[in-house]
């Protein structure tokens, strides 16, 4: 004899909601920002949580993530005993670079302003130049006259 289940429409209906919402609240994607950099990407909050646990509470983008490594990496090869520094000397190392950085440089101009210009210069030149015969070069004519 088989063991039956009886399961009404509001358990199912409960589970299936429950589910559902488990798997929105993986997928939903927020606003992160980097706090080395100032960069803010969409993350979903999973990812979010994991880079904060890697790092001490901090989130960082995955460019400073990837100084972060260099870092380690070439600051352990530069060390006499080769001993590797920590994940988070690393960081507050990169997160000093960074700040000393936006301290030092001037403002940057909007990049569509120098696009814009850029593009303007581009037209310019060329209308300006007349258009160009495509005549094969002489060395070609040299060769093909034997």
């Amino acid at each position: 004899m088989v063991p039956t289940t009886v399961v009404n429409e509001t358990e199912v209906a409960a589970a299936v909601m429950t589910q559902s919402s488990n798997y929105k609240d993986q997928s939903e994607v927020e606003f992160a920002r980097c706090e080395c950099c100032g960069l803010t990407e969409e993350c979903t909050a999973a990812y979010v949580s994991r880079v904060k646990e890697r790092y001490g509470g901090r989130w960082i983008c995955g460019l400073c993530t990837e100084a972060v490594k260099d870092e380690i990496t070439c600051r352990s090869k530069k060390r006499e005993n080769h001993m590797m520094i920590s994940t988070d000397e690393a960081l507050n190392r990169h997160m000093k670079f960074c700040e000393q950085f936006r301290s030092s440089s001037p403002p940057a101009p909007p990049a569509a302003d120098d696009l814009i210009s850029a593009m303007k210069h581009i037209l310019r030149r060329s209308l300006d130049s007349p258009p160009k015969t495509k005549s094969p070069p002489t060395s070609f004519l040299a060769s093909k006259a034997f």
